[in-house]
Protein backbone atom coordinates (compact mmCIF):
# COMPACT_ATOMS: atom_id res chain seq x y z
CA UNK A 1 0.00 0.00 0.00
CA UNK A 2 1.52 3.37 -0.85
CA UNK A 3 0.97 6.48 1.17
CA UNK A 4 -0.22 10.06 -0.78
CA UNK A 5 -0.50 13.12 1.10
CA UNK A 6 -2.42 15.80 -0.14
CA UNK A 7 -1.41 19.44 0.68
CA UNK A 8 -3.31 22.58 -0.31
CA UNK A 9 -4.29 25.69 2.09
CA UNK A 10 -7.87 25.83 0.51
CA UNK A 11 -9.48 23.51 2.18
CA UNK A 12 -12.50 22.77 -0.09
CA UNK A 13 -9.59 21.61 -3.04
CA UNK A 14 -7.75 19.43 -0.44
CA UNK A 15 -11.47 17.66 0.86
CA UNK A 16 -12.60 17.52 -2.46
CA UNK A 17 -9.20 15.57 -3.72
CA UNK A 18 -9.27 13.42 -0.59
CA UNK A 19 -12.00 12.21 -0.95
CA UNK A 20 -11.83 11.54 -4.75
CA UNK A 21 -7.96 9.49 -3.96
CA UNK A 22 -9.85 7.38 -0.68
CA UNK A 23 -11.81 5.79 -2.92
CA UNK A 24 -10.11 5.84 -6.05
CA UNK A 25 -7.89 2.94 -5.14
CA UNK A 26 -8.82 2.18 -1.29
CA UNK A 27 -6.86 -0.84 -0.92
CA UNK A 28 -3.82 0.43 -2.56
CA UNK A 29 -3.73 4.20 -1.86
CA UNK A 30 -3.62 5.33 2.02
CA UNK A 31 -4.55 9.23 1.54
CA UNK A 32 -3.59 12.04 4.12
CA UNK A 33 -4.63 15.34 3.84
CA UNK A 34 -2.71 18.51 5.17
CA UNK A 35 -3.94 22.44 4.87
CA UNK A 36 -0.84 24.01 5.19
CA UNK A 37 3.14 23.26 4.59
CA UNK A 38 3.87 23.09 8.20
CA UNK A 39 1.03 20.69 8.83
CA UNK A 40 2.43 18.55 5.95
CA UNK A 41 5.78 18.31 7.46
CA UNK A 42 3.92 17.01 10.51
CA UNK A 43 3.03 13.87 8.60
CA UNK A 44 6.21 13.81 7.38
CA UNK A 45 8.15 12.89 10.41
CA UNK A 46 5.40 11.40 11.51
CA UNK A 47 5.23 8.53 8.33
CA UNK A 48 6.25 7.26 5.42
CA UNK A 49 4.87 9.44 2.44
CA UNK A 50 5.15 7.55 -1.31
CA UNK A 51 3.46 10.71 -3.05
CA UNK A 52 3.05 14.10 -2.47
CA UNK A 53 0.23 16.43 -4.36
CA UNK A 54 0.85 19.57 -3.22
CA UNK A 55 -0.11 23.65 -4.32
CA UNK A 56 2.82 25.51 -5.02
CA UNK A 57 2.27 28.82 -3.34
CA UNK A 58 0.76 28.24 -0.11
CA UNK A 59 1.23 31.03 3.07
CA UNK A 60 4.10 30.44 5.28
CA UNK A 61 6.06 27.49 3.89
CA UNK A 62 5.04 26.80 0.09
CA UNK A 63 5.39 23.86 -2.24
CA UNK A 64 9.02 23.98 -3.18
CA UNK A 65 10.38 24.80 0.04
CA UNK A 66 7.96 21.54 1.02
CA UNK A 67 9.77 19.37 -1.23
CA UNK A 68 13.05 20.69 -0.41
CA UNK A 69 12.25 18.73 2.79
CA UNK A 70 10.71 15.89 1.88
CA UNK A 71 13.44 14.87 -0.41
CA UNK A 72 15.83 14.62 2.97
CA UNK A 73 13.64 12.54 4.89
CA UNK A 74 11.59 10.58 2.30
CA UNK A 75 13.93 10.78 -0.98
CA UNK A 76 12.02 8.11 -2.69
CA UNK A 77 8.58 9.96 -2.48
CA UNK A 78 7.48 11.14 -5.80
CA UNK A 79 5.82 14.43 -6.21
CA UNK A 80 3.26 16.13 -8.14
CA UNK A 81 2.93 19.47 -7.73
CA UNK A 82 -0.99 21.28 -8.58
CA UNK A 83 -1.03 24.72 -8.80
CA UNK A 84 -3.14 27.57 -10.41
CA UNK A 85 -0.44 29.82 -11.22
CA UNK A 86 0.47 30.37 -14.68
CA UNK A 87 3.15 32.65 -13.10
CA UNK A 88 6.51 31.54 -15.07
CA UNK A 89 8.59 32.21 -12.25
CA UNK A 90 6.96 28.72 -10.52
CA UNK A 91 6.97 26.48 -13.67
CA UNK A 92 10.46 26.86 -14.14
CA UNK A 93 11.36 26.33 -10.39
CA UNK A 94 9.26 22.98 -10.63
CA UNK A 95 10.57 21.80 -13.60
CA UNK A 96 14.17 22.10 -12.30
CA UNK A 97 13.71 19.94 -9.75
CA UNK A 98 13.85 16.18 -10.80
CA UNK A 99 11.32 13.40 -10.90
CA UNK A 100 8.31 15.84 -10.28
CA UNK A 101 5.21 16.45 -12.60
CA UNK A 102 3.77 19.42 -12.58
CA UNK A 103 -0.05 20.62 -13.33
CA UNK A 104 -2.62 22.62 -13.53
CA UNK A 105 -5.75 22.92 -11.41
CA UNK A 106 -7.45 24.15 -14.59
CA UNK A 107 -7.01 20.59 -16.20
CA UNK A 108 -9.66 18.62 -13.92
CA UNK A 109 -9.78 16.19 -11.22
CA UNK A 110 -9.35 13.19 -14.03
CA UNK A 111 -5.99 14.29 -15.26
CA UNK A 112 -4.97 14.79 -11.21
CA UNK A 113 -6.57 11.10 -10.61
CA UNK A 114 -4.90 10.05 -14.08
CA UNK A 115 -1.92 10.96 -12.72
CA UNK A 116 -1.53 9.61 -9.73
CA UNK A 117 -2.35 5.98 -10.83
CA UNK A 118 0.21 6.36 -13.66
CA UNK A 119 2.74 7.20 -10.33
CA UNK A 120 1.29 4.50 -8.51
CA UNK A 121 1.90 2.15 -11.33
CA UNK A 122 5.61 3.87 -11.39
CA UNK A 123 6.08 2.60 -7.57
CA UNK A 124 5.29 -1.08 -8.29
CA UNK A 125 7.28 -1.73 -11.24
CA UNK A 126 10.03 0.39 -8.92
CA UNK A 127 9.47 -2.51 -6.41
CA UNK A 128 9.06 -5.38 -8.93
CA UNK A 129 12.23 -4.85 -10.78
CA UNK A 130 14.57 -3.32 -8.21
CA UNK A 131 15.62 -0.28 -10.77
CA UNK A 132 15.69 1.71 -7.91
CA UNK A 133 18.40 -0.05 -6.41
CA UNK A 134 22.08 0.29 -8.01
CA UNK A 135 24.35 -2.13 -7.29
CA UNK A 136 27.63 -2.86 -8.02
CA UNK A 137 28.90 -5.62 -9.35
CA UNK A 138 30.51 -6.71 -5.53
CA UNK A 139 27.33 -5.79 -4.19
CA UNK A 140 25.56 -8.05 -6.47
CA UNK A 141 27.80 -10.80 -5.87
CA UNK A 142 27.56 -10.49 -2.11
CA UNK A 143 23.66 -10.59 -2.21
CA UNK A 144 24.45 -13.53 -4.22
CA UNK A 145 26.34 -15.41 -1.82
CA UNK A 146 24.23 -14.38 1.16
CA UNK A 147 20.79 -16.33 -0.45
CA UNK A 148 22.87 -19.30 -1.94
CA UNK A 149 24.01 -19.81 1.55
CA UNK A 150 20.64 -19.36 2.98
CA UNK A 151 18.90 -21.47 0.55
CA UNK A 152 21.19 -24.13 1.49
CA UNK A 153 21.05 -23.86 4.77
CA UNK A 154 17.26 -24.62 4.15
CA UNK A 155 18.48 -27.73 2.45
CA UNK A 156 20.47 -28.82 5.61
CA UNK A 157 17.04 -28.87 7.68
CA UNK A 158 14.27 -29.23 5.36
CA UNK A 159 15.66 -31.34 2.22
CA UNK A 160 12.73 -34.01 1.89
CA UNK A 161 10.60 -31.15 2.08
CA UNK A 162 12.25 -28.58 -0.33
CA UNK A 163 14.11 -31.44 -2.75
CA UNK A 164 11.78 -33.81 -4.12
CA UNK A 165 10.28 -31.90 -6.86
CA UNK A 166 13.16 -31.74 -9.00
CA UNK A 167 12.12 -29.71 -11.56
CA UNK A 168 11.67 -27.14 -9.05
CA UNK A 169 14.81 -27.59 -7.25
CA UNK A 170 16.65 -26.91 -10.79
CA UNK A 171 14.75 -23.52 -11.27
CA UNK A 172 16.31 -22.69 -7.64
CA UNK A 173 19.39 -23.61 -8.69
CA UNK A 174 19.56 -21.56 -12.01
CA UNK A 175 17.98 -18.81 -10.30
CA UNK A 176 20.19 -18.44 -7.50
CA UNK A 177 23.65 -18.87 -9.73
CA UNK A 178 24.55 -21.98 -8.20
CA UNK A 179 27.22 -23.88 -9.91
CA UNK A 180 26.18 -27.21 -8.49
CA UNK A 181 24.00 -30.00 -10.00
CA UNK A 182 20.54 -30.77 -8.68
CA UNK A 183 19.93 -33.91 -11.04
CA UNK A 184 23.45 -35.24 -9.77
CA UNK A 185 24.56 -36.17 -6.36
CA UNK A 186 26.46 -35.22 -3.56
CA UNK A 187 28.91 -35.76 -1.13
CA UNK A 188 29.33 -33.90 2.13
CA UNK A 189 31.88 -32.45 4.33
CA UNK A 190 31.06 -31.47 7.77
CA UNK A 191 34.15 -28.96 9.28
CA UNK A 192 34.19 -28.22 12.73
CA UNK A 193 36.62 -25.26 13.70
CA UNK A 194 38.43 -25.00 16.82
CA UNK A 195 39.03 -21.16 17.38
CA UNK A 196 42.05 -20.57 19.63
CA UNK A 197 40.76 -19.08 23.30
CA UNK A 198 40.35 -15.43 23.39
CA UNK A 199 40.03 -14.88 19.86
CA UNK A 200 37.57 -11.72 19.18
CA UNK A 201 34.41 -12.14 16.45
CA UNK A 202 36.16 -10.28 13.88
CA UNK A 203 39.26 -12.41 14.46
CA UNK A 204 37.42 -15.55 13.92
CA UNK A 205 36.05 -13.88 11.04
CA UNK A 206 39.16 -13.58 9.58
CA UNK A 207 39.92 -16.89 10.22
CA UNK A 208 36.49 -18.48 9.00
CA UNK A 209 37.69 -16.63 5.40
CA UNK A 210 40.90 -18.49 5.40
CA UNK A 211 39.40 -21.79 6.06
CA UNK A 212 37.28 -20.75 3.03
CA UNK A 213 39.90 -19.54 0.54
CA UNK A 214 42.23 -22.48 1.60
CA UNK A 215 39.46 -24.71 0.40
CA UNK A 216 38.85 -23.69 -2.26
CA UNK A 217 42.78 -22.93 -3.51
CA UNK A 218 43.18 -26.68 -2.76
CA UNK A 219 39.99 -28.80 -4.29
CA UNK A 220 38.41 -26.23 -6.67
CA UNK A 221 40.69 -27.73 -9.33
CA UNK A 222 38.70 -31.05 -9.60
CA UNK A 223 35.32 -30.19 -7.49
CA UNK A 224 32.38 -28.08 -7.63
CA UNK A 225 31.30 -27.20 -4.21
CA UNK A 226 29.08 -24.55 -1.85
CA UNK A 227 30.47 -24.21 1.78
CA UNK A 228 28.17 -22.53 4.13
CA UNK A 229 27.99 -22.12 7.94
CA UNK A 230 25.71 -24.23 9.66
CA UNK A 231 23.77 -23.12 13.06
CA UNK A 232 26.38 -24.34 15.20
CA UNK A 233 29.08 -22.41 13.84
CA UNK A 234 30.26 -25.85 11.73
CA UNK A 235 31.17 -25.51 8.05
CA UNK A 236 29.41 -27.74 5.88
CA UNK A 237 30.62 -28.22 2.41
CA UNK A 238 28.63 -29.52 -0.63
CA UNK A 239 30.78 -31.05 -3.00
CA UNK A 240 30.44 -32.90 -6.65
CA UNK A 241 32.96 -34.20 -8.88
CA UNK A 242 33.86 -31.16 -11.49
CA UNK A 243 32.77 -31.92 -15.31
CA UNK A 244 36.47 -31.99 -16.27
CA UNK A 245 37.55 -34.45 -13.52
CA UNK A 246 39.50 -37.64 -14.61
CA UNK A 247 39.92 -38.44 -11.40
CA UNK A 248 37.60 -42.16 -10.85
CA UNK A 249 34.53 -41.60 -9.02
CA UNK A 250 35.30 -44.03 -6.26
CA UNK A 251 38.85 -42.85 -5.94
CA UNK A 252 37.10 -39.38 -5.26
CA UNK A 253 36.82 -39.87 -1.43
CA UNK A 254 40.55 -40.79 -0.90
CA UNK A 255 41.48 -37.53 -3.22
CA UNK A 256 39.32 -35.18 -0.84
CA UNK A 257 41.23 -37.01 2.27
CA UNK A 258 44.71 -36.52 1.54
CA UNK A 259 43.96 -33.11 0.31
CA UNK A 260 42.31 -32.09 3.30
CA UNK A 261 45.39 -33.23 5.36
CA UNK A 262 47.11 -30.91 4.05
CA UNK A 263 44.35 -27.86 4.25
CA UNK A 264 44.19 -29.08 7.92
CA UNK A 265 47.85 -28.65 8.47
CA UNK A 266 47.81 -25.52 6.72
CA UNK A 267 45.37 -24.19 9.08
CA UNK A 268 47.15 -25.14 12.01
CA UNK A 269 49.96 -23.83 11.17
CA UNK A 270 49.31 -20.21 9.26
CA UNK A 271 46.29 -19.39 11.43
CA UNK A 272 46.66 -21.78 14.73
CA UNK A 273 43.16 -23.38 13.96
CA UNK A 274 42.37 -26.69 14.31
CA UNK A 275 40.10 -28.26 11.69
CA UNK A 276 38.42 -31.40 12.28
CA UNK A 277 36.62 -32.94 9.19
CA UNK A 278 33.80 -35.82 9.22
CA UNK A 279 33.57 -37.08 5.29
CA UNK A 280 30.32 -38.80 4.25
CA UNK A 281 30.88 -42.41 2.73
CA UNK A 282 28.93 -42.31 -0.26
CA UNK A 283 27.20 -39.83 -2.96
CA UNK A 284 23.90 -39.05 -1.84
CA UNK A 285 20.50 -37.51 -3.45
CA UNK A 286 19.76 -34.44 -2.58
CA UNK A 287 16.44 -35.39 -0.66
CA UNK A 288 18.30 -37.41 1.97
CA UNK A 289 20.57 -34.31 3.06
CA UNK A 290 19.39 -33.47 5.91
CA UNK A 291 19.17 -37.02 7.30
CA UNK A 292 22.93 -37.62 6.16
CA UNK A 293 23.68 -33.76 7.72
CA UNK A 294 22.28 -35.36 10.84
CA UNK A 295 24.25 -38.16 11.24
CA UNK A 296 27.80 -36.82 10.07
CA UNK A 297 27.06 -34.83 13.26
CA UNK A 298 26.56 -37.80 15.35
CA UNK A 299 29.56 -39.29 14.25
CA UNK A 300 31.55 -35.91 14.69
CA UNK A 301 30.75 -36.40 18.51
CA UNK A 302 31.24 -39.98 18.82
CA UNK A 303 34.78 -39.78 16.91
CA UNK A 304 35.88 -36.50 17.37
CA UNK A 305 39.12 -35.64 19.29
CA UNK A 306 40.28 -32.91 21.34
CA UNK A 307 43.37 -30.57 20.24
CA UNK A 308 44.69 -31.96 16.82
CA UNK A 309 43.29 -31.92 13.42
CA UNK A 310 41.34 -35.37 12.02
CA UNK A 311 39.36 -36.50 9.63
CA UNK A 312 36.50 -38.98 10.14
CA UNK A 313 35.32 -41.33 7.13
CA UNK A 314 31.86 -42.48 7.91
CA UNK A 315 33.00 -45.94 6.57
CA UNK A 316 34.85 -46.29 9.81
CA UNK A 317 31.36 -47.10 11.79
CA UNK A 318 30.65 -49.95 9.49
CA UNK A 319 31.15 -52.68 12.24
CA UNK A 320 29.92 -50.92 14.99
CA UNK A 321 26.14 -52.00 15.86
CA UNK A 322 23.30 -49.90 13.63
CA UNK A 323 21.47 -47.51 15.90
CA UNK A 324 18.82 -45.21 15.02
CA UNK A 325 19.09 -41.28 14.66
CA UNK A 326 18.06 -40.06 18.22
CA UNK A 327 16.48 -36.63 18.28
CA UNK A 328 18.68 -33.99 17.73
CA UNK A 329 18.35 -30.35 19.39
CA UNK A 330 18.28 -29.23 15.86
CA UNK A 331 15.13 -31.17 15.24
CA UNK A 332 13.69 -30.62 19.05
CA UNK A 333 14.33 -27.02 17.76
CA UNK A 334 12.60 -26.81 14.93
CA UNK A 335 9.73 -29.20 16.35
CA UNK A 336 9.04 -26.45 18.75
CA UNK A 337 9.53 -23.39 16.41
CA UNK A 338 6.93 -24.73 13.97
CA UNK A 339 4.77 -25.59 16.86
CA UNK A 340 5.34 -21.55 18.13
CA UNK A 341 4.46 -20.39 14.82
CA UNK A 342 1.21 -22.42 14.02
CA UNK A 343 3.37 -24.08 11.17
CA UNK A 344 0.91 -27.33 11.35
CA UNK A 345 2.16 -29.19 7.89
CA UNK A 346 5.57 -28.60 8.93
CA UNK A 347 5.12 -29.44 12.48
CA UNK A 348 3.90 -32.95 11.35
CA UNK A 349 6.96 -33.91 9.07
CA UNK A 350 9.03 -33.52 11.49
CA UNK A 351 6.76 -35.18 13.98
CA UNK A 352 6.14 -38.45 11.44
CA UNK A 353 10.12 -38.36 10.66
CA UNK A 354 10.69 -38.79 14.26
CA UNK A 355 7.84 -41.57 15.01
CA UNK A 356 8.87 -43.71 12.03
CA UNK A 357 12.45 -43.57 13.55
CA UNK A 358 11.61 -44.95 17.04
CA UNK A 359 9.13 -47.76 15.23
CA UNK A 360 12.35 -48.97 13.85
CA UNK A 361 14.47 -49.00 17.41
CA UNK A 362 14.86 -50.71 20.20
CA UNK A 363 12.70 -49.97 23.82
CA UNK A 364 15.05 -47.86 25.39
CA UNK A 365 15.16 -45.60 21.88
CA UNK A 366 11.61 -45.84 21.87
CA UNK A 367 11.06 -44.00 25.15
CA UNK A 368 13.23 -41.57 24.30
CA UNK A 369 12.16 -39.95 21.30
CA UNK A 370 8.32 -40.73 22.68
CA UNK A 371 9.10 -38.32 26.00
CA UNK A 372 11.47 -35.70 23.98
CA UNK A 373 8.58 -34.96 21.71
CA UNK A 374 6.34 -35.52 25.00
CA UNK A 375 8.13 -32.57 26.92
CA UNK A 376 8.19 -30.29 23.90
CA UNK A 377 4.01 -30.27 24.13
CA UNK A 378 4.40 -30.38 27.73
CA UNK A 379 6.38 -27.00 27.84
CA UNK A 380 3.85 -25.16 24.97
CA UNK A 381 0.54 -26.29 27.09
CA UNK A 382 2.01 -24.94 30.30
CA UNK A 383 3.59 -21.44 28.72
CA UNK A 384 0.46 -20.73 27.16
CA UNK A 385 -2.02 -21.64 29.74
CA UNK A 386 -4.04 -24.76 27.85
CA UNK A 387 -4.14 -26.95 30.61
CA UNK A 388 -7.46 -27.10 31.53
CA UNK A 389 -8.55 -27.47 27.68
CA UNK A 390 -6.14 -30.81 26.57
CA UNK A 391 -7.94 -33.80 27.09
CA UNK A 392 -5.74 -35.18 30.07
CA UNK A 393 -2.69 -33.85 29.53
CA UNK A 394 -0.78 -34.97 32.51
CA UNK A 395 -0.66 -38.46 31.25
CA UNK A 396 2.19 -36.66 28.36
CA UNK A 397 4.46 -37.63 30.77
CA UNK A 398 3.33 -40.56 32.12
CA UNK A 399 4.33 -43.30 29.21
CA UNK A 400 3.57 -46.36 31.31
CA UNK A 401 -0.05 -45.00 31.73
CA UNK A 402 -0.64 -46.08 28.00
CA UNK A 403 -1.62 -49.55 26.66
CA UNK A 404 1.34 -49.80 24.15
CA UNK A 405 3.63 -47.83 22.56
CA UNK A 406 1.57 -47.45 19.77
CA UNK A 407 -0.38 -46.11 21.58
CA UNK A 408 1.45 -43.52 23.18
CA UNK A 409 2.66 -42.51 19.90
CA UNK A 410 -1.44 -42.18 18.52
CA UNK A 411 -2.08 -40.09 21.87
CA UNK A 412 1.30 -37.73 21.29
CA UNK A 413 -0.37 -36.38 18.07
CA UNK A 414 -4.37 -36.40 19.80
CA UNK A 415 -2.42 -33.94 22.14
CA UNK A 416 -0.46 -32.11 19.37
CA UNK A 417 -4.12 -31.98 17.01
CA UNK A 418 -5.96 -30.56 19.53
CA UNK A 419 -3.11 -27.60 20.59
CA UNK A 420 -3.29 -26.60 17.02
CA UNK A 421 -6.76 -26.26 16.94
CA UNK A 422 -7.01 -24.52 20.29
CA UNK A 423 -4.51 -22.05 18.81
CA UNK A 424 -6.12 -21.54 15.81
CA UNK A 425 -8.95 -20.78 17.49
CA UNK A 426 -7.82 -18.61 19.92
CA UNK A 427 -5.93 -16.33 16.85
CA UNK A 428 -9.23 -15.91 15.18
CA UNK A 429 -10.90 -14.88 18.97
CA UNK A 430 -7.96 -12.36 19.31
CA UNK A 431 -8.24 -11.02 15.68
CA UNK A 432 -11.77 -10.43 16.79
CA UNK A 433 -11.05 -8.42 19.55
CA UNK A 434 -8.24 -6.56 17.69
CA UNK A 435 -11.07 -5.75 14.99
CA UNK A 436 -13.71 -5.06 17.54
CA UNK A 437 -10.97 -2.58 19.92
CA UNK A 438 -10.77 -0.83 16.61
CA UNK A 439 -14.38 -0.12 15.78
CA UNK A 440 -14.72 0.41 18.76
CA UNK A 441 -12.36 3.33 18.79
CA UNK A 442 -13.86 4.33 15.73
CA UNK A 443 -17.18 4.82 16.74
CA UNK A 444 -16.25 6.88 20.03
CA UNK A 445 -13.81 9.58 18.03
CA UNK A 446 -15.28 10.24 14.90
CA UNK A 447 -14.51 13.75 15.63
CA UNK A 448 -10.66 12.96 15.71
CA UNK A 449 -7.75 11.84 13.35
CA UNK A 450 -9.02 8.68 11.78
CA UNK A 451 -6.47 8.33 9.31
CA UNK A 452 -4.76 4.58 8.86
CA UNK A 453 -1.73 6.00 10.18
CA UNK A 454 -3.37 7.12 13.44
CA UNK A 455 -5.50 3.83 13.83
CA UNK A 456 -2.09 1.84 13.02
CA UNK A 457 -0.24 4.19 15.61
CA UNK A 458 -2.95 3.25 18.29
CA UNK A 459 -2.91 -0.05 18.14
CA UNK A 460 0.44 -0.96 17.25
CA UNK A 461 -0.09 -2.33 13.72
CA UNK A 462 1.78 -1.50 10.56
CA UNK A 463 -0.62 0.61 8.78
CA UNK A 464 -0.89 -1.41 5.43
CA UNK A 465 -1.00 -4.75 7.37
CA UNK A 466 -3.77 -3.52 9.64
CA UNK A 467 -5.91 -2.16 5.91
CA UNK A 468 -5.56 -5.51 5.11
CA UNK A 469 -6.41 -7.29 8.11
CA UNK A 470 -9.70 -4.93 8.39
CA UNK A 471 -10.72 -6.24 4.98
CA UNK A 472 -10.36 -9.62 5.38
CA UNK A 473 -11.90 -9.85 8.99
CA UNK A 474 -14.74 -7.36 8.61
CA UNK A 475 -14.82 -8.11 4.61
CA UNK A 476 -15.26 -3.91 3.63
CA UNK A 477 -11.95 -1.56 3.79
CA UNK A 478 -11.58 0.46 6.54
CA UNK A 479 -12.26 3.73 5.29
CA UNK A 480 -16.10 2.40 4.36
CA UNK A 481 -16.62 1.50 7.74
CA UNK A 482 -15.79 4.89 8.91
CA UNK A 483 -17.90 6.40 6.46
CA UNK A 484 -20.62 4.21 7.37
CA UNK A 485 -20.22 5.31 10.90
CA UNK A 486 -20.12 8.62 9.72
CA UNK A 487 -23.26 8.75 8.20
CA UNK A 488 -24.92 6.73 10.90
CA UNK A 489 -23.69 9.30 13.38
CA UNK A 490 -24.61 12.33 11.04
CA UNK A 491 -28.17 11.13 10.64
CA UNK A 492 -28.90 10.71 14.50
CA UNK A 493 -27.34 14.00 15.30
CA UNK A 494 -29.46 15.85 12.20
CA UNK A 495 -32.51 14.36 14.17
CA UNK A 496 -31.46 17.09 16.90
CA UNK A 497 -33.04 20.37 15.64
CA UNK A 498 -30.72 22.68 17.93
CA UNK A 499 -27.52 21.64 16.19
CA UNK A 500 -26.81 23.55 12.77
CA UNK A 501 -24.86 21.34 9.89
CA UNK A 502 -21.76 22.48 10.65
CA UNK A 503 -21.91 21.71 14.25
CA UNK A 504 -22.73 17.68 13.17
CA UNK A 505 -20.30 17.90 10.36
CA UNK A 506 -17.26 18.45 13.22
CA UNK A 507 -18.44 16.14 15.42
CA UNK A 508 -18.69 13.52 12.46
CA UNK A 509 -15.02 14.93 11.53
CA UNK A 510 -15.80 17.14 8.88
CA UNK A 511 -13.86 20.86 10.00
CA UNK A 512 -15.69 22.13 6.58
CA UNK A 513 -19.12 22.06 6.26
CA UNK A 514 -19.13 22.28 2.52
CA UNK A 515 -17.24 18.95 3.04
CA UNK A 516 -19.40 17.45 5.27
CA UNK A 517 -22.43 18.14 2.58
CA UNK A 518 -20.90 17.02 -0.51
CA UNK A 519 -20.27 13.75 1.49
CA UNK A 520 -23.65 13.16 3.33
CA UNK A 521 -25.13 13.67 -0.55
CA UNK A 522 -22.84 11.33 -1.92
CA UNK A 523 -23.65 8.67 0.79
CA UNK A 524 -27.64 9.51 1.26
CA UNK A 525 -28.58 11.93 -2.46
CA UNK A 526 -29.51 14.10 0.15
CA UNK A 527 -28.05 17.31 1.69
CA UNK A 528 -28.04 17.63 5.41
CA UNK A 529 -30.34 20.19 4.88
CA UNK A 530 -32.64 17.98 2.73
CA UNK A 531 -32.23 15.43 5.08
CA UNK A 532 -33.78 17.30 7.86
CA UNK A 533 -36.38 18.79 5.96
CA UNK A 534 -37.76 15.51 5.04
CA UNK A 535 -37.63 14.29 8.82
CA UNK A 536 -39.45 17.53 9.83
CA UNK A 537 -42.03 16.46 7.01
CA UNK A 538 -42.28 12.85 8.20
CA UNK A 539 -42.77 14.11 11.66
CA UNK A 540 -45.93 15.69 10.75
Amino acid sequence: MYRLLIVDDEEIITDTLYDVFSRLMPEQLDVCKAYSGKEALAWMSRTRIDIILTDIAMPGLSGLALIEKIQELWPRCKVIFLTGHHNFEYIYQAIQLNDVRYLLKTEGYDKVTETVKEVVTELRKMSLNGIHVEQTEEEKHAYELIAQSDFFRDILYKSKMLCHNSTGLLTEFSKLNISLDPTKRVYLVLGRLDYPKGKAYTERQQMLSFVRANWNRHLSKHINNMGIVDRYGDMVWFIQPAQHNKLPHPHLVEYLEGTLEIHQEECLDKIGLTLQLTISREIEDWVVISQKYEHLRQLQQLKMSDGYPCIIKEKECNDEPKKVDLPSNQKIDILTAHLEASRIDDFFEVFTDLIKSAQNSNYDEMIGIYYTIAVVLYSHISQNGLHDRITNYEKLLKMDEHNSIKSSFQYLKQVANQIFKFKKTDDRNRATKVIDRICQYIENHLEEDLSLVRLAEIHYFNPSYLSYFFKQEQGINLSEYIDRCRIRMAKELLQNGDLKVREVSKHVGYNAAHSFTRFFKKMTGLTPKEYRENLTKSAK
